[in-house]
């Protein structure tokens, strides 16, 4: 189970990034139901984990503008395991999206310093 805390009214969880070269680092990452995407990450951390760079992305934001994006490679720490997952970079706070979500269930306690769960669910 992932367990992280409610703070300025956004779910916040702590990650384990790994680069495919052993390098790796500690983000602070807003879990974000409306991103359909895996994991977004800062320009600073790519570059410091020398994440290998996969393909171009298109995506629409909250605004519904349309912004291009670069799509890298990386490996999470996730419950406990170790996770292949795509990182779209974004300059700004890290993103958790529906993928890296997909066969867990995530709960919230919507108040100052909540408790946020993600806890696997039982196969099918």
């Amino acid at each position: 189970m992932i367990v992280g805390i409610v703070q300025r009214r956004e779910a916040l969880i702590r990650l384990t990034v790994r680069g495919f070269r052993g390098l790796e680092q500690e983000i602070n990452a807003v879990v974000d139901s409306g991103y359909t995407g895996w994991l977004t990450l800062p320009t600073a951390v790519i570059a410091a984990l020398n994440l290998p760079w996969q393909t171009f992305g298109r995506g629409m934001l909250a605004d519904g503008s349309v912004s291009a994006f670069d799509v890298y490679r990386a490996k999470v720490v996730w419950d406990g395991r170790i996770r292949s997952v795509f990182v779209d970079e974004f300059d700004a706070t890290p993103l958790v999206g529906m993928a890296l979500l997909r066969g867990y269930e995530y709960k919230m306690q919507v108040r100052a310093r909540g408790k946020v769960t993600i806890k696997r669910l039982p196969r099918r």
